[in-house]
């Protein structure tokens, strides 16, 4: 064993032997994020723990690199190490609850597969912790309910890792600015088609875990199942116990455009069709079509929103030549936008009026969190309570394709499918025991 690997074995052994030892570090302090704010120096480095360090989770962790990283946890031993080469003085564990052991923390970043988002989520905002949690923000309908109310309740800094939204060329601001100026006229069809390969394969036979890695704590509240490679790094996003396919994949990238630009929050409606690939053995499926519908209210008209992927788009969408877009159409015109481009196309006898600049430019989607924790601002742009809408919409489309592509009416307020006793279980999933929300 290199001189390294026993300095990393020795700082991920000290909390495993805190706990053996009956040994309780102090907690991090129980206050929002204001009475925090006005603790802190302006100038001081943020004292931060990083849960899920490869993958997006390297990309997280170097983006708020800047700071004192204290604590790394990951499953993965190799993946761990390699994290914590390049922060020598942070401590690492592969047990996420051994993390709000150490003291003094600020903030808690969460990279980990989506069936393990909610859990250090919630922990980290119950300690009153600043939380940046990757995208989608949740695996189920019930644990965004959860979050956004406790992100609301504790008066938390949180940010989605949903990063094209604070993308740097500003693309998707200046379109909101259009839509919401009213360029286009009123706005009451949006097609969002994303068009990213989908991997499809057979489940290779079953595996032992590899020793670097902690397969129990893994599989996490997840149903307990033999180890397979195809379900593991990565691949674990195509089955339903720890992801939620493209659709859950992506649906926070690309209909954050017209959640953003309408105001949107809950479908009443929402119709699932779709099939997996013929050669592969993965439950979601690798073409989707999800129609929802957003009732009027005082500020907009009814909104009918439909999302393709796996190569299924709307008709004409090859005229446009966008793999992936977003399409508004108006009363007065369409905007058609990706992540870095937009076009605008008026109707015959219309003409675009001036748009007025309403929305700054992005200071950075980390950088952006790094400043609320700093000031004790709750209302950064991708927050969890406008993230758990957005992790919402693509759980209701797995809902209605889980039930057998059912058409499903959606109450809101009750969090549940009308008439359809048999959606519970998908919207509230039931966790392996020993793990709680």
């Amino acid at each position: 064993m290199t001189s390294r690997h026993k300095h990393n074995h020795s700082r991920r052994d000290f909390l495993q032997a805190a706990v053996a030892a009956g040994t309780t570090l102090p907690l991090a302090g129980n206050w929002t994020a204001a009475e925090a704010a006005e603790k802190r120096s302006a100038n001081e480095k943020l004292n931060l723990a990083v849960i899920g360090v490869a993958g997006r989770g390297g990309s997280n962790l170097a983006g708020v690199s800047g700071e004192n990283i204290v604590v790394l946890c990951d499953i993965d031993a190799q993946r761990l190490d390699a994290a914590a080469a390049k922060h020598p003085k942070a401590k690492t564990t592969d047990d996420y609850r051994r993390v709000f052991d150490v003291k003094d923390l600020d903030g808690v970043v969460v990279s980990t597969p989506d069936h393990m988002h909610a859990i250090p989520v919630v922990a980290a905002l119950k300690r009153g912790l600043a939380v940046y949690c990757e995208k989608p923000l949740t695996h189920s309908i019930h644990e965004a309910r959860v979050i956004s109310r406790l992100t609301a309740e504790r008066k938390a800094v949180t940010q989605m890792g949903n990063q094209i939204h604070n993308h740097p060329l500003n693309n998707y601001r200046r379109v909101v600015e259009m839509v919401q100026g009213g360029v286009i006229g009123e706005v009451r069809r949006v097609h969002v088609w994303q068009g990213g390969g989908v991997r499809v394969g057979q489940r290779v036979k079953q595996g032992t875990p590899p020793k670097h890695v902690n397969y129990d704590r893994w599989l996490g509240p997840a149903p307990a199942r033999p180890f397979h490679t195809s379900h593991f790094h990565f691949n674990w996003r195509y089955w339903w116990d720890f992801g939620g396919g493209q659709l859950a994949d992506f649906v926070c990238h690309y209909m954050d455009l017209p959640y953003w630009s309408l105001g949107l929050k809950y479908p009443s409606r929402v119709h699932a069709t779709g099939q997996k690939g013929h050669n592969g053995d993965n439950q979601c499926p690798n073409k989707m079509k999800v129609d929802y519908h957003f009732d009027a209210t005082e500020d907009r008209p009814a909104v009918h929103i439909t999302w393709y992927h796996g190569g299924l788009k709307p008709k004409g969408a090859e005229s446009y030549g966008k793999s992936s877009a977003v399409l508004f159409e108006g009363s007065d015109g369409r905007v058609l936008a990706d992540y870095t481009t937009r076009k605008l196309f008026m109707a015959a006898g219309k003409e675009a009026k001036p748009v007025k600049p309403t929305i700054t430019d992005s200071v950075g989607h980390h950088n952006e969190f790094l400043q609320a924790i700093r000031s004790g601002n709750t209302n950064t742009t991708c927050n969890f309570r406008y993230g758990a809408l957005l992790s919402e919409c693509g759980h209701l489309g797995n809902l209605s394709y889980r039930l057998g592509q059912k058409k499903i009416t959606w109450d809101a307020a009750a969090a549940q499918a009308v008439d359809c006793p048999e959606a519970a279980a998908i919207v509230k999933r039931e966790y392996r025991k020993g793990w709680t929300l």
